[in-house]
């Protein structure tokens, strides 16, 4: 297939389009900056150069073009934002830029839309011990700050779901292809931990291979949740990779400081507990993560930094 890959150049675009290129797949990059460009066509990419949020802009540079499938990984988090606020560029991504990527499908021909969504959108609380799956509820309103992302998440999904062959993937935390960003913040000791719940994690890899997996097999209307096999504590996930990238273990704090130095991040580092089903992936797409729990996919990250 030929598949047109919004984010291409990013941390899980990058690896995405490796697979799909490795798998027999065109993929047309689409990235707003040169920089970016020149990153995708070293990679065997076509890039676009476009604004996925100017609609029109978006429309004229797939003019001409033809695709497949559109995969919409665009995210605005190169910072990891640290209060909610800093989540409203990637809220407006997964809402008005997936509005204007279901237009430069239908200008491509592409019938097959997959949209990043992620594991959160089941709520920003303690789910305690059931395991989610994705008959779960998604996407309802909390009455808190959370509203936003899961309204924002909600509505990619359903979007997507317009298209001839929408499907939805809810990511777990991804972590793994970013190791040099991780070790500077482990380094310096600004990556904080606190004590919270279990959270379902992917690495970069697998998530990619995922992704693959349900360009090719996935049902259309249909969601997936794509996590590795071991819930995990942000704390424990952060102080195993200070440990094997060598770094000083970070600072424990305070969960009332957590929630007051970066509300965002303590919403769901420190207040949210859940346990999330991949069964669905695994028996549908015939996908199994290379790096089945944290502790597999941090030994490949380390030895993947070093010299």
């Amino acid at each position: 297939m030929k598949a047109l890959v919004a984010g291409a150049s990013g941390a899980l675009g990058v690896p995405l389009t490796r697979q799909l290129i490795a798998n027999g797949h065109k993929v047309l990059g689409l990235t707003r900056d040169p920089a970016g460009a020149r990153r995708l066509k070293a990679l065997g990419a076509e890039p676009v150069v476009a604004d996925a949020l100017d609609r029109d802009g978006l429309v004229r540079a797939v003019d001409g073009l033809w695709a497949d499938a559109v995969i919409h990984e665009l995210t605005a988090l190169r910072k990891p934002p640290t209060r909610h606020a800093g989540m409203a560029p990637t809220d407006r991504l997964r809402t008005e830029g997936t509005t204007n990527l279901l237009a430069a499908a239908e200008a491509l021909g592409a019938k097959r839309f997959l949209t990043q969504s992620i594991i959160l959108g089941y709520g920003y609380r303690d789910h305690g011990p059931a395991l989610l799956t994705e008959d779960t509820p998604f996407g309802r309103p909390a009455a808190d700050r959370s509203d936003p992302h899961l309204a924002a998440m909600l509505s990619t999904e359903q979007q997507a779901f317009t298209a001839p062959e929408g499907i939805a993937l809810r990511y777990g935390l991804l972590y793994g292809g970013d190791a040099a960003q991780i070790h500077a913040l482990l380094a310096r000791r600004g990556l904080p931990v606190a004590r919270g719940g279990v959270l379902g994690w992917i690495h970069h890899t697998d998530a990619a291979a995922a992704t693959v997996a349900a360009l090719e097999h996935g049902r259309p209307g249909q969601a997936y949740n794509l996590v590795d096999d071991l819930p995990a504590t942000w704390q424990e996930v952060y102080t195993a990779m200070a440990q094997a990238l060598g770094t000083p273990p970070p600072r424990r704090i305070p969960r009332w400081l957590f929630r007051l130095a970066a509300p965002y991040v303590a919403s769901f580092a420190v207040d949210t507990s859940m346990r999330v089903a991949n069964a669905k992936a695994k028996t549908e797409l015939g996908w199994q993560p290379t790096f089945p729990t944290y502790h597999d996919g941090i030994r490949a990250m380390a030895a993947a930094a070093r010299p």
